[in-house]
């Protein structure tokens, strides 16, 4: 695809100015297609940080998508949003989010790819984009961009921490104070480097959480993770003495649950396209709900 732009300012970079005109490409985007030497100025490359003047002629070839690599797999999915720009799925625990060793095409990324043939690309290459993870074993609610605006857009409001995100967590013993937040740096275990762990030296994390009902032995809570580090309220709850009951890693096991009770319920942000503000909510899934129920009917048994 070929475009063509005629500059009416001078002053500005080359690489902010087609950021501007192609709102569909991120800036990052932009600046690789000027490194391929695919956008010209008055027919002569141009490196990105190269200020325009009024009445310069830009033009940018944007080849066609490339073949990802990976194979589209069809599989049921529960779609609780759709757009030309995103998806939000309510993802069912064991599903991975992400390809990995012996998972090859058996993952989120592979049924979005077959639900969406026609997607135009992220990077310039033919696959979703996933905004944020979950966890294989945390069921709930994510959302993938269809394109690399929509990608920008989302990870923008991520960085900015105006992404809304809520989780049901079940923990073993009684928090004290019921609401507070937990600010601890997260890092690679320090010998165990497929763990994390609140290290010295880690990034920065911030988990809120509040107790919503108490269970006999557990609490279960409303958290809400203001950053985005991996494994981060399985790692912050265990540091401060209240594991997630099923959590074989970082948490519990516990004889009513076959994984951990960490449920993504809560999902909020402004879309790509208009800028509204939207909230999705997912419902606790069978397992977890009959984890609760029993617990209920532990503790009236007493």
């Amino acid at each position: 695809m070929l475009y063509h732009f005629i500059v009416e300012k001078s002053g500005i970079r080359l690489d902010k100015y087609l950021s501007q005109e192609l709102e569909e490409l991120s800036r990052t985007r932009v600046q690789k297609l000027i490194e391929q030497g695919l956008v010209t100025v008055n027919k002569s490359p141009a490196r990105a940080s190269l200020k325009l003047n009024a009445g310069d002629r830009v033009t940018v070839t944007i080849p066609a998508p490339a073949p990802s690599g990976l194979t589209p797999r069809p599989m049921p999915l529960s779609i609780t949003y759709e757009d030309s720009d995103i998806l939000v799925v309510d993802k069912p625990a064991g599903l991975l989010v992400h390809p990995s060793p012996g998972h090859a095409d058996d993952t989120l990324v592979n049924a979005v790819l077959a639900r969406c043939p026609d997607l135009p690309g992220i990077g310039g290459s033919l696959r979703p984009g996933v905004v944020h993870r979950l966890d294989k074993d945390t069921s709930g609610l994510i959302v993938i961009a269809k394109n690399d605006a929509a990608l920008s857009h989302l990870q923008r409001q991520l960085k900015q921490r105006t992404v809304l995100k809520r989780y049901l967590v079940l923990v073993r013993g009684h928090l004290s104070p019921e609401e507070g937040a937990i600010e601890a740096p997260i890092g690679r275990h320090p010998h165990h480097r497929q763990r994390m762990a609140v290290v010295s030296g880690g990034r920065e994390a911030r988990t809120r959480y509040r107790v919503l009902q108490r269970l006999g032995d557990y609490d279960l809570l409303e958290v809400a993770p203001e950053t985005g580090r991996t494994h981060q309220i399985r790692v912050h709850l265990s540091a401060i003495g209240y594991p997630v009951a099923g959590d074989a890693i970082y948490g519990v096991k516990v004889p009513f649950l076959g994984r951990q009770f960490l449920h993504a319920c809560c999902l909020g942000f402004r879309l790509p396209s208009s800028g509204e503000y939207v909230e999705f909510r997912s419902e606790l899934p069978p397992d977890l709900s009959q984890a609760l129920s029993r617990l209920s009917a532990d503790r009236r048994s007493i």
